[in-house]
């Protein structure tokens, strides 16, 4: 599976299994959308977005949170094709007018290719999450 084989290369566990991608991809109120670039030896890339919205932005847009595209395919489009086609259906679905996503400290190159395609890094801001039982208890608190 492609986004398996990211968390592999990124050294990041992979605790997304099937059954949450599907409810994610195609439950009753999808939280993320997919779209695949097709390969002559099957998957060549895929990215995997959803909805977000910004008060300092001044509306929806879209958050990509997995771009992969395979190491026999890269340098030739594919990711960029990806990103363009996120961006191409967070318009249509939600009205997004800005795109955002994380890049790990240590991936080097994807920072070069990010900015390379216009992103811009956001300072004063720090990726903070919660998650587990921390999660867990603030859905509870009243």
């Amino acid at each position: 599976m492609a986004l398996s084989a990211l968390s592999r290369e990124l050294g990041d566990p992979h605790t997304a299994g099937q059954r949450a991608l599907e409810r994610a991809l195609f439950g009753a109120s999808p939280s993320a959308w997919a779209n695949v670039a097709d390969g002559p030896d099957g998957i060549a890339g895929v990215v995997l977005f959803g909805p977000v919205f910004s008060t300092v932005r001044g509306g929806p847009g879209v958050f990509v949170s997995d771009l992969w595209v395979d190491a026999a395919a890269r340098g030739n489009g594919i990711g960029r094709a990806l990103l363009s086609s996120a961006a191409e259906s967070g318009a249509a679905l939600w009205g997004a007018g800005f795109m955002r996503l994380s890049v790990h400290d240590s991936n080097a190159r994807a920072h070069d290719i990010y900015r390379d395609l216009g992103f811009e890094p956001i300072t004063g801001e720090t990726v903070m999450v919660l998650m587990g039982q921390a999660f867990q208890k603030i859905r509870r608190t009243p």
